[in-house]
């Protein structure tokens, strides 16, 4: 049974947990708004799921708790900021602000961020450019997690991608997808619930598919967004690379096998991530995007569904739909399991549980 927790006891816990971690008061803050966006719009494995893994990089040292993103060269329209090890959703605020600034000057933004850390899920900051009525688009490389088409060791992160668009009112499209099948972050809740992997999630040591998550958690491995190569998982691992290109070697951070391992970390090495993030003002190129782009949403909406579906969606309708469940539920949803792994971290941090309503 689900229990719910309101944002603002969830905002609680988190900048609670973090300052006791030794965190900055401006990363603690940055940090509680990606995490429970993450989990109203039903993003459980970005979200509280997290926590943890963030203020052991503070209490290792790994993140530098008192550090704050810079600029390091600049054009126009263009930046490279170094994230001076400080915490990724730090990072990436800043880069996407920036980015939203250029655009409205120069009618594009690109940002790219070296030495950042992992920034939550990569749609926040396209829900920045959306916001002001721009397109947005960001990406960030990661630890290791996919074992490429025809491989068996971890190479790759999840490497997602991110783009949302405005139309009209408040609708707009929002893709927002890793490109493995899934995050490791959802083989970490199957753990969690007890419960089997579907076919395409992940492998085991020698590259076999798995569907026990400890199989793919403890010395396997992603597998690419497809699966295997059969299914076209090869264009997954395309994507993954793409992503590389855009973050960690454009930016001119660490990249690929070289970024250090998710679930061992080595605590002498930063993460060194890479990031990118792109701001695009549709009024500079054809007329009428935001009608145009309502247009083609609901006419895929609009289509009949298959047996058992109640309806076609487009990227951003499952997530919108979680929104509307958080509203009316007066807060988000949490499996009990989830609530009772928080205490133990509560424990650990030495701060005041969640408290759910009743």
């Amino acid at each position: 049974m689900a229990k719910i927790v309101t944002t603002r006891e969830v905002r609680r816990f988190i900048t609670s947990c973090l300052s006791s971690a030794g965190g900055h008061k401006v990363q603690c803050e940055d940090l509680a708004d990606i995490l429970v966006a993450a989990d109203t719009r039903g993003h459980y494995s970005h979200g509280l799921n997290r926590l943890e893994m963030y203020c052991d990089d503070y209490t290792r040292g790994t993140t530098d708790r008192d550090a704050l993103p810079t600029i390091e060269k600049e054009t126009a329209a263009t930046a490279l900021v170094n994230g001076n090890n400080c915490l990724g959703a730090t990072v990436g605020k800043f880069c996407m602000n920036i980015a939203i600034q250029k655009c409205k000057e120069a009618g594009v933004g690109v940002v790219t961020a070296k030495n950042s850390n992992h920034y939550g899920i990569a749609g926040y900051y396209g829900l920045m450019a959306k916001q002001a009525g721009l397109i947005g688009i960001s990406m960030t490389n990661t630890s290791p997690l996919q074992v490429p088409t025809r491989g068996k060791v971890c190479t790759l992160g999840t490497n997602p991608i991110s783009v949302i668009a405005p139309a009209q009112s408040d609708d707009y499209y929002a893709l927002d997808m890793a490109t493995t099948t899934v995050a490791v972050g959802k083989i970490e809740v199957a753990r969690r619930k007890g419960e089997e992997l579907p076919a395409g999630w992940g492998c085991d040591s020698e590259g076999i598919e798995a569907t026990k998550p400890e199989a793919v958690l403890n010395g396997g491995g992603l597998l690419p967004l497809g699966g295997r190569e059969i299914s076209g998982g090869y264009k997954g691992y395309g994507l993954a690379l793409m992503v590389e290109l855009f973050c960690g070697i454009l930016a001119g951070a660490t990249w690929g096998p070289h970024i250090r391992s998710w679930q061992v970390p080595d605590e002498t090495k930063v993460a060194d991530l890479g990031q990118f993030f792109m701001a695009l003002d549709p009024g500079v190129f054809g007329p009428g995007f935001e009608e145009r782009l309502q247009q083609l949403m609901d006419q895929h909406r609009a289509l009949d569904p298959i047996t058992g579906q109640d309806g076609v969606l487009v990227p951003g309708d499952p997530e919108r739909t979680h929104e509307k469940l958080c509203e009316e539920s007066g807060g988000i949803p949490y499996h009990e399991a989830f609530i009772r792994d928080m205490g133990f971290l509560a424990e650990k941090m030495k701060v005041e549980p969640m408290m759910m309503l009743d």
